[in-house]
C-alpha cells in the first residue's frame, strides 16, 4: 500500500476508485486491490476525522474552562 495520504488526497482517491468501479473501467485483475485500497483509505479518513474531532473538543473544553476561570476576574 502507498503511504497514508492527507485527508483531501485520500478522499479524491476514494472518489476515483468509486468512479472507476461504477463505470466498470477497473480490470477484474485489479478490482480486489482497488477495493482493498478504498477500504484502507476510508479507515484512514475516519481515523483522521475522529482525531480532529477529539482535538476540537479538547480545545473547546480548554476554552470554556479558561472562560469560567476568567469570569471571576471581571
Amino acid at each position: 500500500m502507498k503511504d497514508a495520504p492527507n485527508y483531501k488526497e485520500a478522499l479524491e482517491e476514494i472518489e476515483t476508485i468509486v468512479e472507476e468501479i461504477e463505470n466498470e473501467t477497473v480490470d477484474v485483475d485489479v478490482l480486489s486491490e482497488k477495493v482493498k485500497r478504498a477500504a484502507y483509505l476510508i479507515k484512514h479518513c475516519r481515523e483522521k476525522l475522529r482525531k480532529t474531532d477529539d482535538e476540537i473538543k479538547k480545545v473547546l473544553e480548554d476554552f470554556e474552562k479558561e472562560e469560567k476561570e476568567g469570569a471571576g476576574d471581571v
